[in-house]
């Protein structure tokens, strides 16, 4: 089966009115599509990687995020494309993109919407805002204050907001990529830990090396690239993978390394891993998996995505001053044996 033919065939699948859950075992029952599932994230992958050069793990952690129905976490000093990445992952897969800048006056009704009073219809109508979306990039999450950080608590978690007494959903898929300035540079507030708990992970861009900045350099420019991005594949078949995500199989073994972890951090750290940060942990490991064409978690999985779930909610370790979060997730994952 050629590669038109299985999309053809999963097009068929997902619209054709089947449940999304008949449409998982075709896939279990099918191993030309289960591969071809494997095929399709690699090219939704490829294709960010050349908008993005020179930073595939990194593009890498961010699709494992979004195949795990997380939240992402850019930190990183201006002008590396952490907007670009967030712009090339909507593009890629048709998806309804807003950008929110954060600033120092910022409200939250800025973010969720407002009621605003209709003369006409006598009564007040509640006029959503730019959140109700299904890929949310946040810039400089961290140039807010914490009364508009909270804003973002219930809809990251729960993927609903309430105003005026009233819940509303938001669309599906709904994925929140939040950059943040480093500490150090002016104008900026700490994200909280119960904030930063709601990001699945955190990762880092950096400057891309000598060879990769000189093809961006020489290259077309990134904004015109953008224009130019077809979508890979859509919101439903999306929404079926990561359904799938969550059927990937975990051993008694594996869990036992998951949990070995979560001890040792606590063990360790003032405060150490939470419930949350371990399930964020497997289902991060489970996405890792697929993209790498296996139906099963291995160690490998844990340890690949590991620091970037892990060092965010670490912090600082209160036995060694100064020890970043990211230097304590690395010394967990080599010190912890796997069994």
């Amino acid at each position: 089966m050629d590669e038109k033919a299985a999309q053809d065939l999963l097009h068929e699948r997902s619209f054709i009115g089947r449940s999304m859950h008949s449409t998982l075992l075709a896939n279990k029952r099918d191993p030309e599509i289960r591969f071809d599932t494997k095929k399709q994230i690699a090219a939704f992958t490829s294709q960010i990687c050349e908008v993005i050069v020179g930073k595939a793990e990194a593009v890498k952690l961010a699709v494992a995020c979004l195949l795990a129905r997380g939240h992402l976490l850019i930190e990183d000093i201006p002008g590396v494309g952490k907007t670009t990445l967030s712009q090339a992952l909507a593009r890629s897969l048709g998806l309804v993109f807003q950008r929110i800048q954060f600033t120092s006056d910022l409200l939250p009704a800025d973010i969720l919407g407002n009621s605003i009073f209709d003369r006409n219809e006598q009564r007040f109508v509640f006029h959503q805002g730019p959140l109700f979306s299904q890929v949310v990039l946040i810039d400089e999450v961290n140039r807010a204050t914490a009364k508009t950080q909270s804003a973002l608590l219930e809809a990251m978690e729960e993927h609903q907001i309430s105003a005026d007494g009233v819940t509303y959903q938001l669309p599906q898929p709904f994925f929140v990529i939040a950059t943040q300035n480093p500490q150090y540079q002016v104008g900026t507030f700490p994200l909280p830990e119960s904030q930063l708990d709601r990001f699945l992970m955190r990762i880092e861009l950096g400057v891309p090396d000598r060879a990769s900045e000189r093809a961006m350099l020489l290259g077309m420019d990134r904004r015109e690239m953008l224009k130019e991005l077809n979508p890979v594949f859509g919101a439903e078949t999306l929404l079926e993978i990561q359904a799938k995500v969550r059927t990937i199989h975990t051993s008694s073994a594996l869990l036992d390394y998951l949990q070995d972890l979560l001890e040792a951090s606590r063990q360790r750290h003032r405060t150490g891993l939470s419930p949350r940060a371990g399930l964020a942990l497997l289902h991060a490991s489970q996405a890792w998996a697929m993209m790498n064409g296996r139906d099963m978690v291995l160690p490998e999985d844990i340890q690949a995505v590991g620091t970037a779930v892990m060092a965010h909610r670490l912090g600082h370790d209160i036995e060694q001053s100064g020890e970043s979060g990211r230097t304590f997730a690395d010394t967990l994952l080599k010190s912890v044996p796997v069994p």
